[in-house]
């Protein structure tokens, strides 16, 4: 296949001769050839004609050039997007680790001086390490406290029940932590909200 770029030369240079040919049987036409007009029309249609395909195929290299381009932009953004949020599956398999050092950490408080204190330093320094490593990977944990108002991006209310001197849509109880990956929710906070109209 040819060099595109000395074929499209090439193309312009057959209609800028087929141009000269025209405007020269033009010239001889109107010095007096009044009889060879058929060659001069024969020469203007085949002009037009590759008039016609030069921008048929200029319009088609127009096109392809900005689909290419499309393409280009899709395959940036996926790849962006891919550096992002391509631990999703990692960090949702992690969640549960974090969960249950958790539990361990709250069942050692309940039990108080029964449980091994060497055991629960290393329960609290595994759990410690695990967040440094969420931190590193842009997941960070969403932590709501009583009394904080429900948020349905954030928080996924698990139970509604009147409690004295609290808000409807107010946070009562927090039965696990969610976790955002940058901006997006990979586990939703689950807490038990308020149903009351007041206090």
């Amino acid at each position: 296949m040819g060099d595109p770029k000395r074929d499209g030369d090439e193309f312009l240079d057959d209609i800028e001769a087929l141009e000269a040919e025209a405007e020269a049987a033009e010239a001889e036409e109107d010095s007096g050839g009044a009889g060879r007009a058929a060659p001069g029309e024969s020469q203007e249609s085949e002009l037009d004609a590759l008039r016609a395909e030069r921008d048929d195929l200029k319009d088609r290299f127009m096109r392809a050039l900005a689909d290419a381009e499309n393409a280009r932009k899709r395959a940036d953004k996926d790849r962006r997007e891919a550096e992002r949020y391509g631990v999703t599956r990692l960090a949702r398999d992690l969640l549960p680790v974090y969960d249950n050092l958790q539990r361990a950490i709250a069942a050692s408080r309940e039990e108080g001086e029964t449980a091994s204190e060497a055991l629960m330093e290393g329960v609290e320094l595994t759990l410690k390490e695990l967040l440094n490593v969420f931190h590193r990977h842009s997941i960070e944990a969403v932590s709501p406290q009583v009394g904080d108002t429900f948020d349905p991006n954030l928080h996924e209310a698990m139970f509604e029940a009147p409690v004295p001197n609290t808000t409807a849509g107010e946070i009562i109880q927090v039965s696990q932590d969610g976790f955002l990956l940058h901006d997006r929710l990979l586990r939703p906070a689950q807490v038990g909200v308020s149903s009351n109209s007041g206090s």
